[in-house]
């Protein structure tokens, strides 16, 4: 039986129906028709927009961001799609504290919905360290259909483990 490393946790119901889709060659294909195009965010300045974007709409009382970038070093092996970094460092006789988002690279090629997903889990963060109930519901807040997103993303690095990119 074929291990799906990103679908632990899952029901048997739905990892076999996974496991079918990749059998008939299909998941690509439900992958496309339900995302039918790469988002067209190319540059850390514009991912730094487009996240800033979506906090200021969303976390307004939050903790400022001095970087948002995509980063070649962070692994889809290591089951990290992005990273947030809290800095803290002494200048003088002051802590200054910086906030960082570093999301895959991988991800410069993914579909939009599945970018604002990864943006909300790493903005949620700001707030809530750990992944508990607070954490997901501030999730959910900033985007409905999050889990929704997460399962499809899941099913994306799927396909790319499997069979390589999607586009």
């Amino acid at each position: 039986m074929q291990q799906l490393k990103y679908l632990q946790g899952y029901s048997d119901h739905l990892t076999d129906q996974v496991r079918c889709l990749i059998a008939g060659k299909k998941l690509q294909t439900l992958l496309l028709k339900k995302y039918p195009a790469q988002h067209e965010i190319r540059t850390d300045k514009a991912l730094y927009e487009y996240v800033m974007i979506i906090k200021n709409s969303s976390m307004q009382q939050s903790q400022p961001l001095s970087k948002v970038l995509f980063d070649s070093k962070i692994k889809m092996q290591n089951q990290a799609l992005g990273v947030h970094k809290y800095i803290s460092r002494v200048q003088g006789g002051k802590l200054k504290v910086k906030n960082e988002i570093r999301i895959a690279s991988t991800f410069r090629s993914a579909p939009e919905p599945l970018l604002r997903m990864i943006v909300v889990h790493e903005l949620a963060h700001l707030k809530e360290k750990d992944h508990n109930k607070a954490f997901f519901r501030l999730c959910n807040h900033m985007e409905p259909e999050y889990h929704q997103l997460e399962f499809d993303m899941r099913l994306y690095m799927t396909q790319i483990d499997l069979f390589g990119p999607l586009y």
